[in-house]
């Protein structure tokens, strides 16, 4: 395909991607960055994507293909955001912890995010402003000195925001009553973590989402294939840290159960809704895409 002849093979090789990459991106990536930039060209500001996922199914490295492409293929300048590079500090989680319910010490829910950053540096993007994007060193559990944040030096057109809760709505009050798993059963008996972070997003991040003008998700099978996606992703994470605060399998299992309840919600709601749904199997790879026609 015309235009992709460096950029996407230099990338495969960067990021130790299989061969076979290059054609799901042809395939899938690339007409999902020419749909982002028709969206784009009805905007007046810079347009928001938001892009949805469970922990393993690609989010970051889709998103890189499709800041590439958006600025190879198409002339758009793009800027990328992972809502995990907005958790709060270790220290305010621990407050908060205390505060409200143990279980909010470990980061991920709804709840543990400086939603106040996550606003001001999308409202500035919006802006055409150049703000510093900020780092969540994850082998630490808190956020990176701020000399190790981004610098962007010019405006952008898109704004490319992927987490694995982007663009959650609330489940209804009732659905919070039985306990889902182990961790929720044993460790929540009362429903007060469960309830924390559902009301978060009926206020604060219903705030944030707002922001987002078109949703894109990527759509594991199942939540049972989350784990040994989630599992890759700590042994890349073990290559790349030296075996630092890196999780087992016993830890990284009670790691995912605090995800698992509004990672199953999502599967259920949020497919009627996104403007794009990639649909993948269990082998990670993609077989279908959905776009809203309305």
């Amino acid at each position: 395909m015309l235009g992709i002849s460096h950029w996407l093979p230099s990338l495969i090789k960067k990021e130790a991607l299989p061969p076979a990459f290059e054609d799901l991106a042809v395939a899938y990536f690339l007409p999902l960055a020419e749909q982002i930039a028709s969206w784009a060209n009805h905007h007046p500001h810079p347009l928001v994507i938001g892009v949805n996922g469970a922990q393993g199914t690609g989010k970051s490295t889709m998103c890189k293909v499709l800041a590439q492409a958006l600025e190879h293929n198409h002339h758009l300048q793009c800027a990328v955001i992972s809502i995990d590079d907005i958790y709060l500090t270790h220290s305010e989680r621990s407050k908060l912890a205390e505060d409200v319910h143990p279980l909010l010490q470990t980061r991920g829910v709804p709840g543990t995010h400086d939603i106040a950053m996550g606003l001001d540096l999308i409202n500035q993007l919006k802006a055409r402003q150049t703000p510093t994007i900020p780092i969540f060193n994850k082998a630490i559990d808190d956020r990176a000195p701020q000399e190790q944040w981004i610098k962007l030096d010019q405006a952008v057109d898109i704004i490319l925001f992927e987490g694995w809760c982007v663009g959650a709505i609330a489940q209804q009050n009732q659905a919070l009553a039985t306990p889902i798993n182990q961790l929720e059963k044993n460790e929540d008996r009362e429903a007060v973590w469960r309830q924390f972070f559902n009301q978060q997003l009926k206020t604060s991040y219903a705030e944030l989402f707002q922001l987002i003008d078109r949703l894109i998700m990527l759509k594991a099978p199942d939540f049972e294939c989350v784990y040994e996606w989630r599992m890759t992703q700590e042994k890349k994470l073990d290559r790349n840290q030296q075996g630092k605060g890196i999780m087992n399998p016993a830890q990284l299992t009670r790691f995912i159960m605090h995800y698992e309840r509004l990672t199953r919600w999502m599967f259920k709601e949020m497919p009627a809704r996104a403007d794009c749904v990639l649909e993948l199997n269990h082998d990670h790879n993609i077989t279908t895409a959905h776009y809203q026609t309305s």
